[in-house]
């Protein structure tokens, strides 16, 4: 069966928040981009290495290990919200504190591959998830944080959330 083209969301399909991460994402297959994302990133996770892993670029900054942590729950969560809105359910979806779930995740006692893992397993996830909507799913509208969103909005921020933190994981700690 031939895969629904996920055309990038308009600015009233999300908060003005999330621009940031919207204009990351390069122009093609949302579905390709983020597989080729989940490869560099476990490309560079693995050159990191566990010797890296714990490297805080300043003080109060998360380490590269709890980044990773960070993707996953990010990405669990911004799934369950495209995962609600695309099924039409219309319940107002909770924001949540990453300053929060972050320590919780206790990521440091872990090694990066450990945690590597985890995070590719979660995209597996959300790809298998995302691949098997089809266009009136991915355009749905639904509420989270307090704000309008369509599932093909939440794919979109999933992968520019990625783009984001690989980026200051390259500029600031390496």
């Amino acid at each position: 069966m031939p895969r629904t083209a996920i055309p990038r969301p308009a600015a009233g399909e999300y908060h003005a928040y999330y621009d940031t991460y919207v204009s990351e994402v390069p122009e093609g297959d949302l579905l390709e981009i983020l597989a080729e994302l989940r490869e560099g990133t476990g490309r560079l996770l693995a050159e990191i290495g566990e010797a890296r892993a714990g490297h805080r670029y300043a003080p109060g900054k998360w380490t590269i290990r709890e980044i990773v942590g960070h993707l996953s729950d990010s990405e669990r969560i911004f799934a369950y919200r495209l995962l609600r809105v695309a099924r039409g359910d219309a319940t107002p979806l909770p924001g949540f504190d990453e300053q929060q779930y972050v320590p919780a995740g206790e990521f440091e006692r872990r090694p990066l591959a450990d945690v590597a893992a985890e995070f590719r397993a979660v995209r597996d996830a959300t790809l298998a998830l995302i691949g098997g909507l089809g266009a009136a799913a991915l355009a749905r509208r639904g509420v989270a944080n307090g704000s309008p969103v369509t599932a093909r909005a939440l794919a979109y921020i999933i992968a520019g959330h990625e783009i984001h933190h690989v980026r200051v994981i390259r500029e600031r700690y390496l």
